[in-house]
């Protein structure tokens, strides 16, 4: 039997270091509840704010796929690997840790903060090779409807990760404009920006979420974007 169950922006943890504000849909750092360890795959959702000029100093990483996704402003990689990007709206990265990483993250603009959502989920096999991609995705997400953004399945477009059993869906959705979600074992529904309304569970503003589970085979249900519309992050994962 389906369950959603919906989780409110406000009932997130929340991490203020000062040049950091940061909101966790599940367990990260010193916060821990058994209620949020994770949805299905996806066991990292965070929604940052850093503040101009500031960031992630050098840090490691391993046996994780990690996708970047910036809602505004600028964020500035660089990794052990030799990888160097600066990542936009509309510009998705991954980085898979494998065997071990190190990277740093910092907001490339000296005035103005970085927005972005941080993911991840681990891979199928341990021990790869530490790997990096990104794609600009913005002429596919202006044409409407969900577009894939990271997938282990094969989906054209989307960046690749090392994880058969989850795809990152993302939409930046017009006012009205309705998305039919995908189905899986668990869904995980993310409101980045906007407002909308789900089928069935009502609505629901910016920093809300929805988990859904077995999802399998049943009908796939329906988001209507509000009148500012919506900027989604789905994840679709066993």
């Amino acid at each position: 039997m389906s369950t959603f169950t919906v989780h409110r922006a406000a009932d997130r943890f929340f991490t203020d270091a000062g040049w950091l504000h940061s909101h966790h849909s599940f367990n990260f750092g010193h916060h821990y509840s058994p209620a949020h360890q994770g949805h299905g795959l996806l066991l990292v959702n965070n929604d940052d704010v850093v503040a101009p000029g500031q960031g992630f100093g050098t840090h490691g990483h391993r046996d994780m796929e990690i996708v970047t996704w910036v809602l505004a402003g600028r964020l500035e990689h660089k990794d052990s690997e030799g990888n160097h990007g600066v990542l936009y709206p509309g510009l998705a990265q991954r980085m898979s840790a494998g065997s071990g990483i190190r990277h740093s993250e910092y907001n490339a603009s000296p005035d103005e903060p970085v927005h972005f959502l941080q993911m991840w989920v681990p891979p199928d096999t341990a021990g790869i090779a530490p790997g990096y991609e990104q794609r600009d995705l913005n002429d596919a997400l202006a044409a409407g409807g969900l577009v894939p953004i990271a997938s282990g399945q094969g989906h054209d477009g989307a960046i690749a990760i090392h994880q058969r059993g989850a795809v990152l869906w993302g939409a930046r959705l017009q006012p009205d404009e309705v998305v039919v979600l995908p189905t899986a074992p668990h869904v995980h529904l993310f409101v980045a920006l906007g407002s909308g309304g789900l089928a069935g569970v009502g609505d629901l503003g910016t920093g809300d979420a929805v988990r859904m589970t077995a999802m399998s085979g049943v009908a796939a249900p329906t988001f209507t974007a509000g009148p500012e519309g919506a900027e989604l992050s789905v994840w679709a994962t066993e």
